[in-house]
């Protein structure tokens, strides 16, 4: 892909129509008035046999917007500047644009060489590369009229896309600039794929929306495919979405491998920012919202979700002005900001150091902990492989939550020991001592986890100090028993006839207690009643010497129960996964 740029009436389409043949202005206005406003598509093949696709953009300033359509998704840019004009200030603004989107691969195309000597405008333009990312860029005197230099052109063409590096491996994103509807066909999408591959019957996301379509086929070129890869022209043929549900800026993406959010922090080149800009991004532009974080950080609110990975590039521009400017991506899902003094210089320092290089070691860093499926939705692949389930620790982070739970441990056994002291000597807990008396059965490893702000208590077994274990979903000194309330010794062990709350309280158990108990595994729910996990275990124990499967009259007899009691058993067993029940209601015990 390669998408021209340069002042308006240097020749940018009659040079695009020499080289290829084919017609770039292809609205009626266009051939009227002798200039691109809309965005025109070319291609042709090279002498090495290499295709190439052009990207005609408007050089005139009222299609700035237009320009930056066809610029954001390309990877090279043919300049074209006129012999017999020289560098004007579209010429400068495409420049601008070029180099605010981080293009590094270019070529220069001295134009109307036929009317003027070439060589003035060649060093005015290599002079105004100088300093840039272009700079060293090849400078060819041609004529679009004539031919004159044309096979130099091309020659120099193959030479500049040799040197494109390889699209880098990862999911689809396709932004789409056109979007209209074929009889017999249906929804088509144009647009440039700049990442990934898109086959017959994949199933892609419209980050704007986050609706589903189906790859129904695809052209690249106008010929029919059954692949598309980067970075590439396509036409898609979408299923499951009307024409007018689509719209140029659109981008169709891999399913849960983008996280497209009104939100992102960024590193700009400007020496300030306004409080609104507009950013474009491939053929997208939408508003943000600017909230410095020093000065050359900024988190940006954007009016429209946009699919963006770390390390992208966007072009900024404040509404109504053509002074561009260039941002990378830092994180494209921040957390949130506190409107408080401080917060946003807080949240600089902790940016100060991101290179906008995807790098999951930084990310993990700075995040504390993420998951592999987070970490690929921003673009950054994990340092190693998850530590428990799908999540990944930072080191440091590590050390310092195994340390917080080493202090929750042992404050939750001074509590502990304190409420019952308290007791002993015949005080109350009052309201004031809540947490006393929350702890005094043990905490659990969900409350623990949310006490130190873990996204999942798996995390919890990768984070124990030594001397400490989980135990019954509690967190406990490891080898200390689990503390049993003094009541559920004087239940019967045996028995399969639910205790009911009323008599628990009969024997000293309050509701707090008989939560706690349930969460540590020490009592089931049954019904309205609660049973001793022997008692459970006893039950089970009397299933195995049935004959499998069985009904629930068979069970009912071998327990000695009602069918009131034991209907709910069976179905506490059954959600606990120890049976399973048959289509003919029958059950039988899992292995």
């Amino acid at each position: 892909m390669v998408a021209t740029g340069g002042h308006v009436d240097h020749g940018k389409s009659a040079l695009i129509r020499a080289l290829t043949g084919m017609e770039p202005d292809r609205l009626a206005a266009e051939r009227e008035q002798g200039r691109s406003i809309e965005l025109g598509y070319c291609w042709t093949s090279l002498d090495s046999g290499a295709r190439v696709a052009f990207v005609d953009v408007p050089g005139h300033e009222r299609y700035l917007g237009n320009a930056l359509c066809g610029l954001g998704p390309s990877p090279a840019v043919l300049l074209v500047v006129a012999a017999d004009d020289g560098v004007k200030p579209q010429t400068r603004e495409h420049l601008a644009a070029v180099t605010a989107l981080g293009i590094r691969h270019a070529l220069v195309a001295v134009n109307r060489s036929d009317l003027a000597d070439p060589a003035p405008a060649a060093r005015e333009v290599t002079d105004l590369l100088a300093g840039t990312r272009l700079a060293g860029a090849p400078v060819v005197a041609v004529s679009a009229r004539t031919g004159d230099g044309l096979d130099d052109l091309r020659a120099r063409l193959d030479q500049v896309l040799s040197t494109l590096p390889p699209p880098a491996p990862g999911p689809v994103r396709l932004w789409l600039d056109r979007v209209f509807t074929v009889r017999g066909a249906g929804t088509v999408a144009t647009g440039t794929l700049v990442s990934g591959r898109v086959k017959e019957g994949d199933t892609l996301v419209v980050a704007r929306t986050g609706d589903r379509v189906t790859v129904r086929g695809l052209q690249c070129l106008r010929e029919q495919v059954a692949e598309a890869r980067a970075t590439s022209r396509v036409a898609v043929n979408l299923r499951r979405v009307p024409a007018g549900h689509l719209r140029r800026g659109d981008a169709l993406v891999t399913p849960a491998l983008w996280r497209p959010g009104p939100v992102v922090d960024v590193r700009h080149q400007a020496r300030s920012l306004p409080r609104e800009v507009v950013v474009h991004v491939g053929t997208c532009a939408v508003t943000g919202q600017v909230r410095p974080l020093r000065p050359d950080l900024a988190r940006l609110r954007l009016a429209e979700p946009l699919p963006l990975h770390v390390g992208d590039r966007l072009v900024l521009r404040a509404p109504g002005s053509r002074d561009l400017s260039g941002a990378v991506v830092l994180d494209p899902a921040p957390p949130p900001l506190p409107r408080r003094r401080g917060a946003a210089a807080a949240r600089a320092a902790e940016l100060a150091t991101a290179t906008g290089t995807p790098d999951g070691a930084e990310e993990l860093r700075r995040r504390g902990v993420a998951s592999t499926g987070f970490l690929a939705s921003i673009g950054v692949a994990p340092p190693g492989p998850p530590v428990a389930g799908d999540w990944h620790l930072d080191p440091e982070y590590a050390r310092a939550m195994r340390t917080r739970l080493a202090d929750l441990a042992a404050t939750t056994a001074g509590t502990t020991a304190g409420t019952t002291a308290g007791t002993a000597a015949g005080t109350t807990t009052t309201a004031g001592t809540g947490t006393a008396t929350a702890t005094t059965a043990g905490l659990t490893a969900a409350a623990a986890a949310d006490k130190l702000d873990l996204p999942d208590p798996k995390l919890l077994a990768v984070l124990l100090p030594a001397d400490l274990e989980i135990r019954d979903g509690v967190l406990r000194r490891r080898g200390a028993p689990g503390a049993a309330p003094a009541w559920l010794a004087r239940l019967d062990h045996r028995a399969l006839e639910p205790v009911p709350p009323e008599r628990l309280g009969e024997l000293g158990a309050d509701r707090a207690e008989l939560i706690r108990a349930t969460r540590a595994g020490q009592v089931v729910r049954i019904g309205r009643g609660y049973l001793p996990a022997a008692a459970i275990e006893a039950a089970v124990a009397t299933l195995r010497g049935l004959p499998q499967p069985f009904t629930v009259s068979q069970a009912r007899q071998a327990w000695g129960v009602s069918r009131a009691v034991a209907l709910p058993l069976l179905q506490h067993l059954d959600s606990a996964g120890v049976t399973g029940k048959l289509p003919d209601q029958t059950r039988r015990l899992r292995a």
